[in-house]
């Protein structure tokens, strides 16, 4: 576990996890009482398509990573699942309901003890399915129809155990009693969205039609239970952190097209957030930064449910509010977890900034509203630096397994701690897995027949259906240049980012120049032929990044790539100061020295910068 346990992680060290309550053993409305048996099959198209989208993504199927630093993080984090014993992540599922287990409990948040138990069995579940969809392979899918096979089992146990139809978790009934009655518990609700978006993940992207069975049980028991109450009783509720409960029943009714899972997520609008950032007001400051960006995100995708722009106006502001204003260097924000006056970042450097599920849901919503007006260009500007800064650094390279930090922290003499593989289980463990499985899911994006070229990550897209591959090779950001080659013929209106910090872009089409104007898309319209070539040279100057409320304290950034000075194992109580005029590459891409009050300092790509101290804001 992180050594560094905030407010809302340590409501729970002490003490064991309640007995549960026997409930009375109702059956919510239109629940069935037995699951089915596993079978595959092609997953439906969507009952519901998608309202105010400009954009969509193209399937992991469709994207093939090549050689670099993403195709080894999602190696790595596929190693790992391979070696998950499910039967460890199913023992207190089965205890839960009565049900015998010899297996070895797990640590950390999943122990049987811990009340947050269960959730990294739906990261698991999501992970499975994106590593199945990218590669195909049989493995992966068979663990995942296991857990859902078994997880069904658990499902169908639940009125057994003194529980209501439908329900399946790890932890009683009764943890949820204690959310209504305004007692403390950790977060179930949080745990069962990562259940719910496991088990939908499982469906649409491996075809397991058993998973969807028992998801659609879970959401009428989600519906059935918060229907119970009044809205006072429910806006009183959502003070307890719930993950994206909204989100994921609103991509449900995407689905199905069943109204009464819309009607479940609207329970999980929290007037509380929502109000004010319809106004248009940031009133973020003093709270819990990862509780409220699904929130977000969930409104986003009610949007694209319903066409209430109300919804949309909640997640474009949130947005602009957390990028503008709350987000450091690097792509991520808060500290301590929390949400802190807008623009403090030079007063808020500590062990405990940039927890990495927050950037993790930001890219998330990044994602979607791109979807939703795909020509802005600071949507894609941020998603790289928040990448390539934050969350490609986050995993561990020397581990085999992929391991995963909680905080990055920013404090000068910070350094990175990282999970392991049983004792830990953080919710940053659980959505490293998430994040280093799906690093073909943003880099291109379609809409007829306009393709969107966002990343620059090597890898080769075969559009389906046409006949067409683009294949983007380039040694970005080692290398300030990326290529694309179309085989197949076809017309393509191709839109290709041109960064804004790329000043002096250069563009060319099988050799020949394209006026190119950084801080958008370039636009090749035409008929392509087998063979065609686009050259895009992306120059990167050495910049520095002034924190908004000291000046004097800056960040020192190559092209988009933030640098970092690395300490060895000399810890720092202040800012080292730093010369800029004596920064001088070196004949590593990217590495810099320069002379600091500390002395001769090298300077490296942060995400690079691992097993030391080291600094990433500097006093100038």
């Amino acid at each position: 576990m992180s050594p560094h346990q905030p407010p809302r992680r340590a409501v729970l060290r002490a003490g064991a996890a309640l007995a549960a309550t026997a409930l009375p053993a109702t059956t919510p409305p239109g629940q069935a009482t037995a699951t089915t048996a596993v079978t595959t099959a092609p997953v439906q198209p969507a009952a519901r398509p998608d309202i105010g989208t400009s954009a969509d993504p193209f399937p992991l199927s469709a994207v093939a990573l090549l050689a670099g630093p993403f195709q080894r993080n999602t190696a790595r984090t596929h190693a790992y699942l391979r070696f998950l014993d499910p039967d460890r992540l199913l023992h207190t599922f089965r205890l839960n309901v009565g049900l015998p287990s010899s297996a070895a409990p797990c640590g950390g948040w999943e122990s049987p003890t811990t009340e947050l138990r269960g959730h990294s069995t739906g990261h698991v579940l999501t992970a499975l399915a994106q590593a199945y969809a990218s590669t195909g392979g049989a493995d992966f899918k068979a663990k995942s129809d296991h857990l859902v096979a078994q997880l069904a089992v658990c499902q169908d146990r639940a009125r057994t155990a003194g529980f209501t139809t439908g329900y399946l978790s790890a932890f009683p009934e009764s943890f949820i009693d204690r959310v209504e009655a305004r007692r403390q518990v950790w977060a179930p609700y949080y745990t069962l969205h990562k259940i719910l978006a496991g088990l939908l993940d499982a469906h649409l992207l491996t075809g397991n039609a058993q998973a969807l069975t028992v998801l659609t049980r879970l959401a009428g028991w989600v519906g059935w239970r918060n229907g119970r109450l009044t809205q006072a009783q429910r806006q009183d509720m959502l003070d307890t952190e719930f993950g994206g409960m909204n989100e994921v029943l609103a991509n449900l009714h995407q689905l199905t097209g069943d109204p009464a899972h819309l009607t479940a997520a609207r329970y999980f609008d929290h007037a509380e957030v929502f109000d004010p950032l319809a106004a248009g007001r940031d009133a973020l400051a003093g709270y819990h930064a990862n509780t409220q960006i699904p929130k977000a995100l969930g409104a986003l995708r009610e949007y694209h449910a319903t066409g209430e722009t109300r919804y949309r106006d909640i997640a474009r502001t949130f947005w602009d509010l957390v990028v503008g204003t709350h987000t450091y260097a690097i792509g991520g924000n808060s500290n301590g977890e929390y949400f802190r006056a807008p623009n403090r970042i030079a007063s808020e450097l500590s062990d405990h900034t940039c927890e990495c599920c927050n950037t993790y849901n930001t890219l998330k919503l990044t994602r979607q509203l791109f979807r939703t007006t795909p020509g802005r260009p600071e949507l894609f500007d941020f998603y790289e630096k928040a990448l390539y800064n934050h969350l490609l650094g986050a995993q561990d390279p020397d581990s085999a397994h992929g391991h995963h930090s909680y905080y990055v922290p920013l404090r000068p003499g910070g350094q990175r701690t990282y999970s392991n593989d049983y004792q830990n289980f953080t919710c940053c463990h659980g959505t490293g897995m998430e994040t280093n499985t799906k690093h073909g899911d943003s880099t291109y994006f379609h809409s007829g027949t306009t393709l969107w070229v966002t990343l620059f990550i090597p890898s080769v897209l075969t559009w389906p259906g046409r006949g067409i591959t683009v294949r983007q090779d380039t040694g970005f950001p080692d290398t300030p240049s990326t290529r694309l080659t179309v085989t197949g013929s076809g017309a393509i209106d191709l839109r290709l980012r041109v960064p804004s910090w790329a000043a002096g872009a250069r563009l060319r089409l099988n050799g020949a120049d394209v006026p190119v104007t950084p801080g958008g898309y370039a636009r090749l319209d035409r008929t392509w032929a087998s063979g065609d070539v686009v050259d895009l040279s992306l120059p990167m100057a050495l910049t520095r990044e002034s924190a908004p409320d000291d000046p004097a304290v800056q960040v020192v950034k190559h092209g988009p790539i933030v640098l970092a000075g690395g300490y060895g194992t000399t810890d720092l109580t202040s800012l080292p100061v730093l010369r800029p005029d004596t920064l001088r590459p070196t004949s590593t891409p990217l590495e810099y020295t320069a002379t600091a009050s500390t002395g001769q300092v090298r300077l490296a790509p942060f995400h690079r910068t691992h097993r030391q101290r080291y600094t990433v804001y500097w006093r100038v």
